[in-house]
């Protein structure tokens, strides 16, 4: 049994609000194991690396680094060079005042060469030259490295003289993540209690020992060993213990022989390779430098040389490729000076940045359609993006591939929900209707579908393709049907809006250039079309266009509104309503019906009856009144003149019907056309008008080309369409004129023969330019002021241009006043 509609409706409902709380229970624990890992470092890491990229800044005017560069290096031989000159170079440097030195280069073992004449003191030891120069500065900090032991840390430190003379040793390590990208370093490193400071932290100590609460933003509690707020560079780094460059750790359980590590910072890099100011060694080396250049500044000493420097992937290795290890130093130095870090945010915080807009997003559900929950959830993930981008510049980092995978899942898991209870929905109607009467006539399935053994899923399935072909078939009949009513048919809504247009309709509003019908309102569409009827359709009413729509002149629209369109069509506008199946007013039934062909044969039926009734009557009126005449001795006329007039009169009448007639035989369709060379008519035209023209004194001159003009038309009807040009420009000229017949060929745009040009010219009176318009008009004629007067009906050039047309031809003009008028007829050729 198919429950009714409405309780299988409220199912409908119960079962969704189940589905959604479902749905919203496991996303949201998802979203929030997710965020409580801050979220997934393989789609992290990569916005994390763009939102560095994007974030940059100015690099510090007061941090130089003293490039080991290639330049360096094919100045002053291979490396290693001699000790002595970074004693030269310490020794230029420190005349500037600046506010400490990092040299970074790694000098574990004492150097071979004895004496260097480079430092200035023949004689005196390379590495005895350096050290002094380190006491003498006391701004100067050399590095420590780690190497692996076995399978333990130990760590390498400068030797002897070089640990004593310097003013701290700074590790120079680097936490590279598990993408080999460094972002990340830990301030201090240690092992078996002795910690050492970041080499970028102990530069920063020494040019700012007068501050005494450094803040450096550390993250607390996420990847230090403690929990800590605030840390000042005294706290991180207590030069105390048994040497000035090793520091004990009170706060740190001491376990032998395991390297520790502790403050890590995460580095905000100012830029890409290259951001801060850099000049070569040998350029100090040589004194190429001002003497105040270095004065006040942090001076950093380092290789960049390709091949030579420890260079890293950095956030900004998507364009710049590695950076050089003393660049980033020199970036660390930078972030700790300006107070900069970059703090990971806590799990708890993560957690709920990412499940409240997926909360956020699983409401919008129950609440709004599916297109604007979409919406919302697209809107949603670009603001939770840009928050991240938001807090990242202020130095916290938050993970957002929780949120936006929880809500990148959302919408998908509860369109399948909502998609599954629509199918069982459709389902059961698809069974009911197809239990429904057919409207259209289709053959008989051998038994029912619902019995053959085929599961719920099968039985739904056949079901909706049956519904859905009784659907097609269906609106095929009707399309059917609409296409092939020979009027344009438009149905619309109630209030006018165009849902259905059948062939015919859109081809008569293509022709007028409107191609946007389906959607568009019918008053203003028609407004566009035609002009408002000449009538009232009631009293003191005048018919506008939204009538059409109207149920109070439903007797009238059904008669039919006669109108003319802007192309000078006759239509007649037919409206009619249409109901549903419950007898309510669902939308109209307009229809265009064109009666063009209607108002033009009423036309030609006037202008017969007039033709008939005074150019044929008045002629047999006259021979009538002349017979009345002469029955009378007193009033006869002399027999002689009484027969010429009885000629002239029968004439006129033989004339005017034989117009008659010639003219509905070349609009009629009994053409019999066959290939013909058209000099021959041509010649048979001139001819017969040979005797007319001679007896004016007029020349008839005939001009052929040379070549075949065949063509394909009826001999006889072209003949008098020739005859009727030639006579005309006999009629019109005056004596002791030329008349010209021209032939010659029209070549297509490959230059080949494709059509026949015949010009009959004449030297008469010409047309005036305002009664050329109506020159071709039924029963028209024209005259100049003083042209002699001529008998005719006005059809002559009404049959030429009829049979010129129907041979698929053209015919033109061009006529001045005084000079004469020349007719173009243009005929297709039969290509040989």
């Amino acid at each position: 049994m198919v429950p009714p509609n409405g309780a299988f409706s409220g199912d409908v409902k119960r079962v969704a609000l189940r589905q959604w709380l479902a749905l919203t229970v496991t996303l949201l624990l998802f979203t929030a194991a997710l965020g409580y890992q801050n979220g997934l470092v393989q789609l992290d890491l990569p916005l994390y690396d763009q939102f560095m990229r994007i974030n940059t800044r100015p690099a510090r005017d007061d941090i130089i680094i003293v490039a080991i560069d290639d330049y360096s290096i094919s100045q002053l031989g291979r490396w290693p060079w001699q000790r002595a000159l970074h004693a030269q170079v310490l020794d230029t440097i420190m005349q500037a005042k600046p506010k400490a030195i990092g040299l970074d280069v790694i000098m574990t073992e004492p150097e071979l060469s004895t004496t260097s004449a480079a430092a200035g003191k023949p004689g005196l030891n390379n590495d005895a030259a350096l050290s002094t120069a380190l006491q003498a500065s006391n701004k100067v900090v050399l590095p420590m490295v780690t190497a692996m032991m076995g399978s333990s840390i130990t760590s390498l430190l400068p030797i002897p003289g070089f640990l004593k003379t310097a003013r701290t040793i700074g590790h120079i390590n680097l936490e590279l993540d598990k993408d080999g990208v460094a972002r990340s370093v830990f301030l201090k490193e240690g092992q078996n209690g002795s910690w050492w400071p970041h080499f970028a932290l102990a530069l920063a100590k020494i040019g700012e020992q007068h501050v005494t609460n450094y803040h450096l933003g550390l993250p607390g509690g996420q990847d230090s060993t403690e929990q800590r707020d605030n840390h000042s560079l005294s706290g991180i780094d207590d030069n105390s213990g048994e040497d000035s460059n090793v520091s004990e750790n009170p706060g740190k359980a001491v376990h032998h022989g395991e390297w520790q590590r502790d403050y890590q910072m995460h580095i905000p890099y100012a830029g890409g390779t290259g951001l801060f100011q850099s000049i070569p060694y040998v350029s100090v080396l040589r004194g190429e430098v001002s003497k105040d250049f270095f004065y006040n500044k942090y001076v950093l000493i380092g290789a960049t040389a390709v091949g030579m420097a420890d260079a890293f992937p950095t956030p900004d290795s998507g364009t710049s490729g590695v950076m050089p290890g003393i660049e980033i130093n020199a970036n660390i130095l930078a972030s700790l000076l300006e107070h900069r870090s970059i703090r990971i945010a806590p799990t708890l915080q993560t957690t709920a940045f990412s499940i409240v807009p997926v909360l956020i997003v699983l409401f919008s559900y129950l609440l709004l359609t599916p297109r604007f929950s979409l919406m919302l959830t697209v809107l949603l993930m670009l603001i939770t993006v840009a928050v991240s981008y938001v807090t990242f510049t202020h130095g916290l980092w938050i993970a957002p591939s929780a949120a936006l995978i929880g809500m990148g899942l959302a919408y998908p898991l509860w369109s399948w929900c909502r998609l599954e209870a629509a199918i069982s929905y459709l389902g059961q109607e698809f069974i009911l209707l197809d239990q429904e009467p057919h409207l259209l006539p289709e053959a008989k399935p051998s038994g029912n579908p619902l019995y053959h053994g085929e599961d719920l899923l099968e039985q739904r399935i056949n079901a909706m393709r049956n519904a859905a072909r009784r659907v097609r078939d269906l609106r095929q009949f009707i399309s059917d049907n609409l296409d092939s009513l020979p009027h344009a048919t438009l149905i619309t809504t109630i209030d006018g809006g165009i849902v259905v247009v059948n062939r015919v309709a859109q081809d008569y509003f293509a022709s007028l250039g409107i191609t946007t019908i389906y959607g568009a309102k019918l008053p203003p569409l028609f407004a566009h079309v035609a002009s408002p009827p000449p009538f009232e359709t009631a009293p003191h009413h005048p018919f506008n266009w939204p009538d059409l729509l109207s149920m109070s002149y439903r007797q009238v629209l059904a008669d039919g509104v006669s109108v003319q369109d802007r192309k000078e069509r006759d239509l007649l506008i037919k409206s009619a309503p249409c109901y549903s199946s419950s007898q309510i007013l669902s939308g109209w039934i307009v229809s265009i019906v064109d009666i063009s062909s209607i108002r033009a044969a009423e036309r030609s039926r006037d202008e017969t009856l007039r033709f008939l009734s005074h150019d044929m009557r008045a002629p047999q009126a006259s021979i009538l009144a002349l017979l009345e005449l002469q029955s009378d001795p007193s009033s006869g006329l002399p027999q002689k003149e009484f027969f010429a007039r009885i000629e002239r009169a029968s004439r006129k009448t033989l004339g005017l019907a034989d117009n008659f007639v010639q003219l509905a035989r070349a609009e009629s369709e009994s053409y019999r056309l066959e290939e013909v060379d058209f000099p021959d008519v041509v010649l048979d035209a001139s001819d017969e008008m040979w005797t007319l023209a001679n007896n004016k004194q007029i020349a008839l001159v005939t001009d052929i080309a040379d070549g075949e003009f065949v063509t394909s038309i009826d001999r006889a009807l072209m003949a008098r369409a020739l005859c009727n040009l030639i006579s005309n420009a006999i009629n019109y000229s005056p004596a002791a004129t030329t008349i010209h017949c021209g032939l010659r060929h029209g070549f297509d745009i490959q230059g080949a023969p494709s059509h026949v040009i015949c010009v009959i010219r004449d030297q008469g009176y010409g047309i005036a330019t305002e009664d050329q318009a109506k020159l071709f008009q039924r029963f028209q004629r024209v005259a100049i002021a003083g042209q002699p007067k001529t008998d005719g009906l006005g059809l002559g050039l009404v049959f030429v241009k009829t049979v010129i047309e129907r041979h698929f031809g053209l015919l033109s003009f061009s006529s001045i006043v005084g000079e004469g008028t020349t007719f173009t007829i243009t005929l297709p050729l039969i290509s040989a």
